[in-house]
């Protein structure tokens, strides 16, 4: 055992230190929500000559790259989504108009005659003149060709003379004849002389000038329709050449179908906000852990601190962005940290009071030992939705998934390795051998002394829990039919943009103001005295400018600090993936739970998952809310935090029911879930703390995120027990008694 402690130590050790390492030396990428830019999305379509597949999107990729260089932008970011789709991030451009027209136009390639080299005051009527890339200047005629001639372009390695790395060009059609003249003219030209070259053009720049050799006569030139562009190329250099030439010639149509901007300002005040809200949370949470479990709190609040640096460092390593919600789920996950260490204490007072002189080492080792499968069981399920998230969502969203599944990996590490390390070390000292009540784990804690006194036959009756939910449900649903779903632009499409006024205005004021302008059916939100949020259809870039003024006239003046505009086709796919993550949700724990504890237990877990879904829809209705992708990620967050509890219960149940003489299941599940409980009211209070926090500190931006978070949170508590629990004690009777199998 003293070896293993060890081993763990070093591990620990190791774990802070790399992670120190990377936090110091390794910068965070910040996305556009936080930094402040604009996010585009085009689409690409199939034009007569052109078929918009992953080959195609790859060559417009290209040729975009160049365009967002010419526009001068610090760290952009381009990246192929899917087959046919393209994100453009740009940090710090306000002027998605400019943005958008620059990317949106279809590839120019020509190829022209090369007059001879520019000369102060040689350029002639019907010349331009370009810079080669080799620092000299080329006069370049009318263009002979255009990329519709050419029919490929591809990079290729000459391995048999050892040449290197070359570009074949193939023209089709009347190409083929006019790349025979050009090279014919050229070839008439003396070996050196600019003349004899020809120029690639790509969106007004030379991307290659190459000479044509001597080998070709003069007046015949390259009659094959094929031609080899050769030089000093690298692997990387000749692809992309072939690349821009072959996008050039089968330009593909691009349409924007989602834009996103955001002010440095907004991005500065979420991250400000949400850094506040993980301060205060955490302090507050730390503050109650110790309250509750004295030394071995102060140890776990200590793992959290480690946790933070832990998850931050996986983040920068991994490169991952962090977006706003993202930032939300790492606050969220200091929570979820909490529960771990919960169940472990729990489990460590079970065992202190259930044996005869322990010690406190003994208790915390039997409290890893049999908390390890809940711990597991309900992390791997909140990791389900993380991934679901992960491939589901897009954007903002999808960082969400990615924060919420470090976090779930990192909290695994904080208190299985990080905690256990510092409590092993602490029980071992004599002083606290001497003084148990100091650890924390010698006390059954006032919430379990209360259950034993009073030993309450919660399961007695199940079915009047059932008929509570039964109303919950009924009133949840009648919010759906009678006031419906608020469902956000990214579902819909549409426009959506938040405006800084100069004064205070009146939502219904500004509602008026724009119906007067000619957008009656415009959804006006205050979101802080001095800010707007206006929802709209689908708008132009007048109609957008002409809302500015609008807002700003009734404002006092307005500064537009966020836009996002989603195209009603990508409104419609995210509106799809939303339902299909939900379903594999809801599918996937099935599954997952089925195999851990049989198909009793996992039906009535999947049942109370979809109670929630259920409420939390119904409560947000009834709000008046949007129900968004920020919705989604709390929505899909609460199936996997609901499950955990569920989860505890139902190993607890199957624990008992292996013992010998096991009771009937009413009375086992009843034992379990009073069992269970101050795990579930601990825990609870934790991740409330840190919720409140981001609720009331986290911004406008957060607070809805937050707001579904909690609901989810007392309803994911309520269902886990008044729901989960009576629907296995009927399915089991349903089953005529083979429910034992179901632990």
């Amino acid at each position: 055992m003293i070896r293993s402690a060890r081993v763990r130590a070093l591990l620990a050790l190791t774990v802070i230190a790399v992670s120190l390492y990377i936090a110091l030396t390794v910068p965070i990428r910040l996305g556009l929500d936080l930094r402040g830019g604009t996010q585009i999305v085009l689409q690409t379509r199939s034009s007569p000559t052109a078929t918009a597949d992953r080959e195609a999107t790859d060559r417009t990729l290209e040729v975009l790259r160049g365009r967002v260089d010419a526009l001068g932008v610090a760290e952009p970011s381009l990246v192929r989504s899917g087959d046919d789709r393209i994100i453009v991030e740009l940090p710090g451009v306000r002027d998605p108009k400019q943005a958008a027209e620059v990317l949106g136009r279809t590839a120019q390639l020509t190829i022209h005659p090369v007059a001879g080299a520019a000369t102060a005051g040689g350029e002639r009527t019907g010349e331009r003149v370009l810079p080669d890339g080799s620092g000299g200047q080329l006069r370049l005629r009318e263009a002979a060709l255009t990329g519709q001639q050419v029919k490929d372009a591809a990079a290729r390695f000459d391995q048999e003379s050892g040449a290197g790395w070359h570009i074949t060009v193939d023209f089709g059609g009347t190409g083929r004849a006019e790349w025979a003249r050009l090279t014919g003219e050229a070839a008439c030209e003396p070996v050196g002389d600019p003349a004899r070259r020809v120029a690639i053009v790509l969106d007004d720049k030379i991307i290659s000038s190459p000479e044509v050799s001597p080998s070709v006569a003069c007046g015949t030139g390259i009659t094959a329709g094929s031609t080899q562009i050769t030089g000093s190329f690298g692997d990387a250099e000749a692809r992309e050449l072939a690349l821009l030439i072959k996008g050039g010639a089968l330009p593909v149509a691009v349409e924007t179908v989602e834009q996103r901007t955001v002010g440095p300002t907004l991005g500065a005040e979420a991250i400000a906000a949400s850094t506040w809200a993980a301060v205060i949370g955490t302090a507050l949470t730390s503050l109650f852990v110790i309250a509750v479990y004295r030394l071995m709190g102060m140890l776990a609040a200590l793992a959290l601190l480690c946790y933070g640096l832990i998850s931050y460092a996986a983040l920068a390593a991994l490169g991952a962005t962090l977006t706003l919600p993202g930032l939300a789920g790492f606050v969220l996950a200091i929570g979820m940290a909490v529960d771990a260490n919960v169940l472990v204490f729990e489990r460590a007072r079970e065992e202190h009071a259930a044996r005869e002189r322990p010690t406190p080492r003994s208790a915390l080792t039997a409290g890893f030992r049999n908390a390890f499968s809940a711990i597991a069981d309900s992390n791997i399920t909140t990791l389900i939705a993380a991934a679901l998230l992960f491939f589901l969502a897009s954007g903002p969203v999808r960082g969400f998934g990615v924060t919420l599944g470090i976090g779930v990996l990192a909290s695994m590490v904080s208190a299985l390795l990080i905690t256990r390390v510092l409590a092993d070390h602490a029980a071992s000292r004599p002083w606290l051998r001497a003084r148990p009540h100091l650890s924390g784990i010698a006390t059954t804690g006032p919430v379990r002394d209360r259950l034993l006194r009073r030993d309450p036959q919660l399961m007695r009756r199940p079915r009047r829990w059932l008929a509570a939910s039964a109303v919950l449900l009924a009133l949840a649903g009648a919010g759906i039919a009678l006031r419906g779903l608020d469902l956000g632009v990214e579902f819909t499409g549409g426009r959506l943009a938040e405006y800084t006024t100069g004064a205070p205005v009146d939502p219904d004021k500004a509602r008026a103001a724009l119906a007067d302008a000619g957008f009656p059916r415009a959804v006006v939100q205050s979101s802080g005295d001095d800010r707007l949020t206006v929802r709209t259809g689908a708008l132009t870039d007048a109609q957008s400018s002409e809302v500015t003024r609008t807002i700003g006239a009734v404002g006092g003046g307005a500064d537009r600090i966020r836009d996002e505009l989603i195209g009603p086709s990508l409104g419609e796919e995210l509106r799809r993936n939303a339902l299909i993550a939900l379903a594999l949700a809801l599918g996937a724990q099935l599954l997952y739970l089925a195999a851990r504890f049989r198909w009793v237990l996992g039906t009535a877990a999947v049942t109370a998952l979809a109670h929630d879904v259920l409420v939390l829809l119904g409560v947000f209705a009834w709000l008046g809310k949007p129900v968004d992708g920020v919705f989604l990620a709390a929505l899909l967050t609460v199936i996997g935090y609901s499950v955990n509890d569920s989860v505890v219960v139902f190993d607890r149940i199957r624990e008992l029911r292996r013992r010998p003489r096991a009771a009937p299941l009413p009375q086992v599940t009843n034992h379990a879930i009073l069992q269970t409980l101050p795990r579930t009211v601990n825990t609870g209070m934790g991740a409330a703390l840190i919720l409140t926090a981001l609720a009331v500190l986290g911004g406008d931006s957060l607070t809805d995120f937050a707001l579904a978070l909690l609901i989810g949170l007392v309803v994911g508590t309520w269902s886990s027990v008044f729901v989960a629990a009576p629907v296995a004690i009927e399915l089991q009777d349903r089953t005529g008694g083979r429910g034992r199998r179901a632990g």
